[in-house]
């Protein structure tokens, strides 16, 4: 061999199927048009909430460090879906907040290969991938809905099922379903109306399916049965106080009456920290609100340590930070119980906080990991604006916490009307966590009027009235429920009514415009 022949480098080729990265979509978005032209292409958010759901079941194939294909997938439990379902069904419109970790099959919403590197064994790759997972994580099988993008040379002389049936039979080629069957797919059936903008397939595709033949059943998992979640909520009454120690006493005799009670969440009214201005002595609402947010180093503090320390998710209510910015924010945090802390800034600013204390309003719609599920936190005001509710179910969320604060009534009215409401059409469980009691020397804080609740969403399986809990109105008090998420999944598949599932997004749609 001649010496210039030793380095074989400058001839290498570098071809990796990996998981999927944020700094990739850009890349898979144009990548889609060019693979389906004329078809509905992802959304940015779609597949920012498969990395935030399921990264490990989301691929790409990367030749020389371009993208040249792509897979998504999901779990399900399968005998749990419809046998005519459609795209949007499986993958709960692209988001895949359906995806079941305890589910027993792994579900393919789409492989992609870029046409100049077809026939590279690209999508032998990524199929392979998809098995590899569905091995490691012992799944029964791999369940895909599969185009049949020649069959409208075909349509006018045969039916679908035919035509599955001559390409099964090797008469006729078709790119997808005889790839899928030289992967070792079988036919399960023909689906109508699968993707409706697939017009190549006439809207049809063949629901396939591999077997994993190396799928051990383990009593580990189980038909999952319920999957209780106990809240306890703090109806809290205002008083004055003379110190910052006398409001984190108050705090943590809360905090232990929910911990003895094994409760997995205790939730805090909106701004119930503002009973710190009661012994501040400044007459001027603004700078009074400025002086209390010096108390938030220990306001975070003493949440954290009571987290940990009585091994409990807490709702911290809200409380006024100020930030580097020198602006003021509405903020409810999250302290989960392992010592970690989220944050969610109040979006929708009311009048009278504007006025009186000048606070700014956030922008992002946010939803956390719990060991008990996503959560989201909606802050007073923000459970009157649906939008946000519909944003944060289609990320994933099943409970969202409304900490409020109410002077009146009417205003009190609005946060529970629309808190029930937000149950029903989302079909999601909401919380509200209100102040009572009076504070006769703080301007703007004065009266207060609340009857904190659990709400669910109302079938037959839930709490008659759609109501899990409630207080008595105006009266310290914590009210302690369970909710069910497990009953809540399956009704989202088969309730009475499926307001999820029946969204008509030929008609309209919720648009997140910020991440």
């Amino acid at each position: 061999m001649s010496e210039e022949f030793n380095d074989v480098s400058p001839f290498e080729m570098s071809m990796v199927v990996r998981q999927l990265e944020r700094s990739d979509i850009a890349k898979i978005l144009a990548m889609q048009k060019v693979c389906f032209p004329g078809m509905e292409p992802w959304e940015e958010s779609q597949l920012l909430s498969h990395l935030a759901i399921f990264p490990e079941g989301q691929f790409v194939a990367e030749l020389d460090g371009e993208i040249i294909g792509s897979c998504s997938s999901l779990i399900v439990n399968f005998d749990e879906y419809d046998d005519r379902h459609t795209w949007d069904d499986i993958s709960a419109e692209g988001y895949i907040t359906n995806h079941n970790p305890e589910g027993y099959n792994l579900y393919g919403i789409e492989v992609m290969v870029h046409p100049d590197y077809r026939r590279m064994k690209v999508g032998q790759r990524l199929y392979d991938a998809r098995k590899e997972l569905a091995q490691r994580l012992n799944l029964k099988s791999i369940i895909i809905g599969g185009r049949i993008p020649n069959y409208h040379r075909f349509a006018h002389e045969m039916t679908a099922r035919e035509y599955v049936s001559a390409v099964s039979r090797h008469k006729i080629y078709d790119p997808v379903l005889t790839f899928q069957i030289m992967n070792d797919f079988t036919l399960m059936r023909v689906n109508p109306n699968y993707l409706p903008d697939d017009k190549a397939s006439k809207k049809y595709a063949t629901l396939m399916e591999w077997n994993n033949v190396d799928y051990k059943a383990t009593t580990k998992r189980h038909y999952k049965t319920s999957y209780p979640v106990r809240i306890c909520v703090v109806q809290y009454l205002m008083r004055k106080i003379s110190s910052f120690d006398d409001l984190a006493h108050q705090c943590e005799y809360f905090v232990d009456v929910a911990s003895d009670a094994n409760s997995d969440f205790v939730v805090f009214p909106e701004i119930f920290t503002t009973q710190l201005m009661s012994f501040l002595d400044e007459p001027s609402p603004s700078r009074a609100v400025r002086k209390m947010t010096e108390y938030t180093p220990q306001y975070i503090e003493l949440f954290t340590n009571l987290a940990v320390r009585y091994n409990v998710n807490i709702i911290g209510g809200s409380h006024f930070v100020e930030e580097d910015d020198e602006e003021i924010y509405n903020i409810a945090y999250l302290f989960r119980r392992d010592g970690s802390i989220e944050k969610q800034y109040k979006i929708h600013i009311t009048p009278n906080e504007r006025k009186w204390w000048g606070i700014s309003a956030g922008d992002s719609v946010r939803v956390f990991d719990t060991d008990c599920g996503k959560i989201a936190i909606q802050v007073c005001y923000d459970i009157e604006f649906p939008e946000l509710a519909r944003i944060a179910t289609d990320k994933g969320a099943m409970i969202i916490f409304t900490p409020f604060c109410t002077e009146d009534r009417q205003g009190y009215l609005r946060v529970r009307y629309c808190a029930q409401a937000r149950a029903v059409e989302n079909q999601i469980y909401t919380v509200i966590s209100g102040t009572v009691g009076n504070l006769p020397q703080t301007e703007n804080m004065d009266i207060q009027y609340a009857q904190s609740a659990i709400f669910a969403p109302s079938d037959f399986e839930f709490a008659r009235d759609g109501i899990v809990g409630e207080t008595n109105a105006n009266l310290e008090m914590v009210l302690i429920g369970d909710v069910d998420l497990e009953i809540l999944r399956r009704q989202r598949q088969d309730g009475t009514v499926k307001q999820l599932k029946d969204r008509r997004h030929d008609v309209y749609r919720v648009v997140y415009k910020k991440e």
